[in-house]
């Protein structure tokens, strides 16, 4: 068995496990911890816990400790840092004619590394830009480009519910999301109204596709032939939402009905 324990950097950011390595941790503790990018603090989601070690592939880095009163200070210190790159770095840009969108910065804990993450709508060479802000902010120098739905992450705003988005409220990982979705649902294929403000479908479409999906396999299909209390009628539509069938009756009239009130009728040779 092997003990480890769940690690946020940001609030809406990516899961990462990291061996307690002996330490009493809580959730909300912040920690210091050592990745790729060197010395960051994170936040504890998971409490210690025992799993197989068969579950992760390969032994899990150390949290080296817990943040104390200077590391916080320290982070804060880096963050209020990252305004003045920031700035840097666009009249860099401006500077070399780059076609890129500045989106965000970060320092690692030591201040030894500084990543830039940015947007563009084709590849860029910014070996030119790199070399320059190494030189003028004297720290190692890392641009990132992301795509449109890590941009609206990163930037943070309100949806279209009014709400502010949420990928940077819960959402940590972007799970798939097709124009399907939206048919299954009865929603408007218009993409303006589908759509999220990274310009992709909304991620909200995938939460109850499922829900949807398996009140439709319940109900009648349209055009199929029910039984109701006011005789054979065919079906025309559906609300999903209502779980309820609508359907033509032999007058003309079209009714609703709820999904106990209809029997289909099997075809002949069925």
């Amino acid at each position: 068995m092997a003990e480890i324990v769940g690690i946020r950097f940001k609030r809406a950011g990516k899961l990462y496990y990291f061996d307690p390595a002996g330490i009493e941790l809580e959730v909300n503790d912040y920690v210091v911890v050592k990745t790729i990018r060197g010395l960051e603090i994170g936040r504890v989601v998971i409490a210690p816990n025992q799993v197989l070690d068969s579950e992760f592939g390969g032994p899990l880095k150390p949290v080296l400790r817990k943040a104390g009163t200077e590391d916080i200070e320290r982070h804060q210190e880096l963050e209020k840092k990252t305004a003045a790159a920031l700035v840097e770095c666009s009249k860099l840009i401006e500077k070399l004619h780059l076609k890129m969108k500045l989106l965000s910065a970060e320092y690692n804990l030591s201040g030894s590394r500084l990543t830039f993450f940015f947007s563009a709508a084709e590849r860029v060479d910014f070996r030119e830009l790199v070399r320059e802000l190494s030189n003028r902010l004297k720290v190692r120098v890392e641009l990132r480009q992301v795509g449109p739905r890590d941009e609206a992450k990163l930037i943070g705003g309100f949806g279209r519910c009014g709400r502010p988005l949420c990928c940077t409220s819960f959402l940590s990982e972007f799970s798939p999301v097709s124009i399907r979705m939206a048919k299954e649902q009865n929603l408007p294929l218009n993409p303006m109204k589908i759509s999220g403000v990274c310009g992709r479908l909304m991620c909200c479409l995938a939460y109850e596709n499922e829900q949807y999906r398996a009140v439709r396999n319940k109900l009648p299909h349209k055009g199929q032939t029910v039984l109701t209390a006011m005789g054979v009628a065919r079906v025309v539509g559906s609300n999903i939402l209502k779980e309820t069938v609508l359907a033509k009756v032999k007058s003309g009239a079209v009714m609703e009905f709820s999904l106990d009130e209809v029997t289909v009728q099997q075809s002949e040779g069925s």
